[in-house]
């Protein structure tokens, strides 16, 4: 399966491709550059396809459970201060993703979303210490009845372009469901309370809307 933010990349991609081979064929005699071109956009149009891939996720939905939001490696584990929201002390999980993890981002509670806003930014590296608060991102914050109120981010990198958010508020969302899509690699922070069991560690890989990343009592 693929995800519906690739489909018109993919079928540009693949018409350019197409023309740039048709031309290649019909003008160049070199048997050697036909083949090196043709190569080379096939692997170039795999790289595309499967950044796009969006496999089903068997998420086991527990009020008490924190799953991921999405595939990558676990870059930060501490308390900080969360000045956008919550303006209170938070436990943060950093999730970081690169250009070949799968790029879905996933709901990590299901509830009621409280809270949508997307912020025009910079485009620093996604480990870059000012990211989460300098580059373009979105925040959303879901309330559940056992978790209380859950806020991720979704946080543009260097390559990452555009962010995509499903996420409209007063509507309910489902544990492990699309809630969105980064584009070419970033990271997503999750913001929990105090006191909030964390279930993984640091460089831990995980995925997303079925690794626990942490527990809720």
């Amino acid at each position: 399966m693929f995800h519906k933010e690739g489909y018109k990349i993919m079928t540009f991609t693949a018409i350019l491709l197409i023309a740039l081979n048709t031309i290649t064929y019909i003008y160049v005699n070199t048997y050697w550059i036909k083949f090196s071109i043709l190569a080379i956009s096939i692997l170039f149009f795999l790289l595309i396809v499967q950044f796009f891939r969006n496999p089903k996720r068997p998420t086991q939905y527990n009020d008490s459970n924190v799953v991921s939001p999405v595939d990558g490696k676990v870059v930060v584990i501490e308390e900080v201060f969360e000045k956008e929201y919550f303006k209170d002390k938070r436990l943060q999980v950093s999730i970081f993703m690169s250009p070949i993890n799968v790029h879905v981002t996933r709901h990590p509670v299901g509830g009621l979303v409280k809270f949508s806003k997307y912020h025009p930014g910079k485009f620093l590296v996604a480990w870059h210490p000012k990211s989460s608060e300098e580059n373009e991102r979105t925040t959303v914050v879901v309330e559940n009845k056992v978790a209380g109120e859950v806020l991720y981010r979704q946080i543009a990198g260097a390559l990452a372009k555009r962010i995509v958010n499903y996420a409209v508020e007063g509507e309910e969302v489902v544990q492990g469901s699309d809630s969105g899509f980064i584009k070419f690699g970033s990271r997503v922070d999750v913001f929990l309370p105090i006191g909030t069991k964390i279930n993984v560690n640091l460089n831990d890989k995980v995925k997303g809307g079925v690794s626990v990343i942490a527990h809720v009592n």
